[in-house]
């Protein structure tokens, strides 16, 4: 990644909440501990950020900070060629007639693309996954009511009555903040009651999850690995992550990135 690419990853990042870690900027960017140091410090010089122990913040915060989630902007450049392919394993799985259920994120996004030659219905509370599949595919589109958090590009509602009691899904297909031998982690107390309604509205959950959700962690647990009927991966995945999948009883789909053709392959049990 270019610096340039790195900084403006950065100084996005650091609109989205007071403080930015060092270690969440390397995961962000790619970059060493070493590289997002440098990068801060030149920021820093050029006031466009401040420098602080251990990470960095804004010079100017917003007045509103919205809910606990990473911008799509910013989050859709990370592991970008892993989505891709995560995300049309996902796809493989889906029949036409299918009543399915996508969560809001950049790993479900990449789901649009191969989803245009499908003919499906589909609750998403994702505004840009429900605006493409509208402009490009025959796919019947269902929103749920609530407020548009921009920044995340999804759509939330504190209230019960949304709209999502009344679809029910064969799969529902959802990313996440981190995956771990707890079950599934989010960031924000109002991902996390929004993705509870969507996840009791569907026979099975399907998570998109690159390798690096593994290693990550969060403070709110969303739902336990026996909930998870499916997770689809990149073969990066290592292998305690695969043996506790494989523990807990979840299907695991690894999708090959490393080759061209970006072959995918299905390990069940």
């Amino acid at each position: 990644m270019h610096e340039t690419e790195r900084h403006r990853i950065i100084l996005s990042a650091v609109q989205e909440r007071p403080v930015v870690t060092v270690p969440d900027l390397c995961q962000l960017t790619g970059a060493s501990e070493a590289t997002v140091r440098r990068d801060i410090a030149q920021l820093h010089m050029q006031k466009k950020l401040r420098r602080v122990r251990g990470g960095a913040e804004a010079i100017s915060p917003p007045s509103f900070v919205g809910i606990n989630a990473r911008p799509f902007s910013v989050q859709e450049t990370v592991h970008a060629a892993e989505k891709r392919a995560i995300a049309r394993a996902a796809v493989d799985l889906c029949q036409d007639g299918d009543a399915i259920i996508i969560n809001g994120g950049t790993t479900t996004f990449q789901m649009v693309h191969p989803l245009t030659t499908k003919r499906l219905q589909v609750f998403t509370n994702s505004f840009p996954i429900a605006e493409h599949l509208l402009k490009h595919s025959k796919n019947t589109v269902l929103l749920p009511a609530g407020a548009i958090y921009r920044e995340q590009n999804i759509i939330l509602s504190p209230f019960d009555e949304d709209g999502s009691r009344h679809f029910y899904a064969r799969r529902m297909f959802m990313g996440c903040r981190a995956l771990g031998p707890l079950g599934l982690m989010e960031g924000d107390p109002l991902l996390v009651q929004a993705e509870q309604k969507l996840i009791g509205q569907a026979d099975e959950l399907i998570v998109l999850a690159d390798s690096s959700k593994f290693a990550a962690r969060s403070s709110l647990l969303l739902c336990p690995l026996s909930r998870i009927h499916t997770v689809i991966t990149d073969d990066r995945i290592d292998d305690r992550a695969a043996k506790m999948l494989e523990a807990a009883e979840v299907r695991l789909i690894v999708a090959e990135t490393a080759s061209a053709d970006r072959k995918v392959r299905a390990q069940e049990d």
